[in-house]
């Protein structure tokens, strides 16, 4: 047989769906598992979201939506809430509706690319960037950050991985998986890093919605910024719509019009119901992002300090998202910690999945039930104090 894609061949699944699948199949062999490596989260999409996909069905609407990019009512919502957000105006041209967020950042990374492209990443790193990169032809570079000084951003950790062949840096914030929100110093810092070296940003602010401390900022809205930024963002985390894929991008108009083209081509477009989804997520009301909200801030405030209180363990508290990312002091690699935390009942994502400034950390989702997490926190502790 003919050799397959050397590509393909060398890009890793995704660590943190590996690690949900196994507990997922644990659970169903009958074992004992609370399971707080996925990011899914445990509430139901908002009945009103529900209701109006329901009602775009029934009404017909299952044929290919037009324009492929969006119809004009998702993606008046997508620039009515940009403009809310940051005060910009953009064309709806510059806006495309896609299957999740995955596909907008693949979007984005194959209308910049060209061969011998390096694109800057923050580690740690939500695992999929790196691949990304590779798969649109770019050179993946890591810029680490110390786990030391709570994964912060300067400058001069990221001009020391400027090249000329630097084309973007990629951005995260809230971060999955340290729960950092980027501060004013650290935006000044992307922005000057930018804005100097002519360098485009990807800014995913997926869990925007999700702040417990500290404000978002719209690194768009920054001077020079508009230009140069691609915003990437989704329903998935804020309105419990992981199962729904339904995400979108806002470029400038070159990069839109690349991206819209590739679209078209491999995928035609995100489902018509879906942008009826969007439409409703966007305009209607508010009230369960931030109940779910809230309730996360409660488990946050509750895993935060149960973790603390357990010698050997140290957990930052998280600004925004949901996931806690703390550090055990085991001398234990994240990997060997992770496999005998699963063995003690408990599953979380290894640290160095994440990059190599994540090893000695685990990453917890909040994103389950508090009966969970109280349970999960025992367990934890009954495993550190054994060892």
């Amino acid at each position: 047989m003919k050799s397959l894609s050397t590509l393909l061949s060398g890009i890793p699944p995704s660590a943190t769906m590996a690690v949900n699948d196994k507990a997922k199949r644990l659970k169903a062999e009958g074992k004992d598992i609370i399971a707080l490596a996925g990011g899914d989260p445990n509430f139901d999409t908002p009945k009103h979201i529900q209701e109006a996909a329901f009602t775009a069905i029934s009404n017909g609407d299952t044929h290919y939506p037009g324009p492929a990019r969006g119809t004009n009512a998702s993606v008046s919502a997508i620039v009515n809430k940009y403009k809310a957000d940051t005060g910009l105006d953009v064309a709806n041209t510059q806006v495309i509706v896609t299957p999740g967020g995955k596909w907008a950042l693949n979007l984005a990374l194959a209308a910049m690319l060209n061969p011998g492209d390096e694109v800057i990443y923050l580690e740690p790193v939500w695992v999929s960037y790196p691949p990304m990169i590779t798969l649109a032809g770019g050179t993946p570079v890591a810029v680490s950050l110390p786990s030391e000084t709570n994964f912060t951003i300067t400058a001069e950790l990221l001009e020391e991985k400027v090249t000329a062949n630097t084309k973007a840096i990629m951005i995260t914030s809230p971060s999955n998986p340290t729960g950092r929100v980027i501060t004013r110093a650290e935006a000044d810092a992307i922005v000057k890093v930018a804005v100097e070296n002519d360098i485009y940003v990807i800014f995913d602010e997926l869990y925007e919605k999700l702040i417990y401390d500290g404000k978002h900022i719209p690194l768009s809205a920054e001077p020079g910024m508009a230009e140069r930024t691609v915003v990437v963002n989704g329903l998935s985390k804020a309105y419990a719509m992981t199962g729904w894929r339904l995400g979108w991008m806002i470029a400038p108009p070159a990069i839109a019009k690349l991206s819209a083209t590739l679209h078209s081509q491999a995928i035609t477009a995100a489902s018509s119901f879906g942008m009826a989804a969007i439409e409703a997520a966007l305009n209607g009301p508010q009230d369960d992002v931030e109940t779910m909200r809230l309730a996360y801030k409660d488990r946050r405030d509750f895993m935060v300090d149960a973790l603390n209180a357990i010698d050997g363990v140290h957990c930052e508290s998280i600004e925004g998202a949901f996931y806690l990312f703390p550090r055990f002091d085991l001398g234990l690699t994240s990997m060997e910690l992770a496999e005998q935390l699963m063995d003690a009942g408990v599953v979380g994502t290894p640290g160095s999945a994440f990059g190599a400034a994540g090893e000695g950390h685990l990453r917890f989702s909040i994103a389950s039930s508090m009966e969970d997490l109280v349970e999960a926190a025992k367990r934890i502790k009954a495993f550190v104090e054994s060892r």
